[in-house]
């Protein structure tokens, strides 16, 4: 072998030295393995309306100034709460509340911070809470229950009810009024003259 040889036979063997360093050095690193994000998905939403029927006839339907649904469950959660129950007899129960949440898995709703209902033969209802029981079609109210009715009042910890507040069952602490002086004092809080509908 000549020298001209020998030197190119080691510039051959250098250049693949070369090469396989070069490669070993520059492989890149495996990419991190895929993780699930920590805590729910949620998709949000403005100003959205959410509903329910049954054979037809719609049972309830709420809208709320912003919405977000866990894309995983798809519980959906709400703030700024207007929406209507609906009773088999066509009485109408008009909803607000601060917050509230719909169970996907039982149909349940619950809505929180301060509830208040009008029915649409004039009955007003306060509440801390509400609940919607899909299941048994019933809107159950719940802690400071007060409901007044034309010369009604009745107040209690629970207040139950199938056909939108039209007849109602009071649990704990049960308390009626009824009589002129009732319809009196609950005029004067509405600010309306006994005995007149606004």
């Amino acid at each position: 072998m000549s020298m001209r040889q020998k030197v190119l036979t080691g510039m051959a063997l250098l250049l693949v030295l070369g090469v396989v360093v070069w490669s070993v050095v520059t492989v890149p690193e495996a990419p991190p393995a895929h993780t699930e994000p920590e805590g729910p998905q949620l998709m949000t939403y403005d100003n959205n309306i959410i509903s329910t029927e049954k054979n037809g006839k719609l049972l309830w339907e709420l809208a709320a100034e912003h919405t977000e649904v866990d894309v995983n469950t798809h519980n959906t959660t709400m703030t700024g709460i207007t929406g209507h129950f609906y009773g088999e007899d066509g009485r109408r129960a008009d909803i607000k509340a601060a917050q509230g949440l719909y169970d996907d898995k039982s149909k349940n709703i619950k809505l929180t911070d301060g509830v208040e209902v009008e029915t649409s033969d004039g009955a007003r209802l306060t509440s801390k809470e509400m609940e919607w029981l899909a299941k048994e079609e019933i809107l159950a109210a719940m802690g400071d229950v007060r409901m007044t009715r034309e010369d009604m009042l009745a107040t209690g910890e629970r207040v139950e009810s199938s056909d939108a507040f039209s007849k109602v069952k009071i649990i704990g602490k049960a308390h009626i009024e009824k009589g002129k002086e009732t319809a009196r004092k609950i005029a004067e809080e509405q600010g309306k003259e006994p005995g007149k509908q606004n």
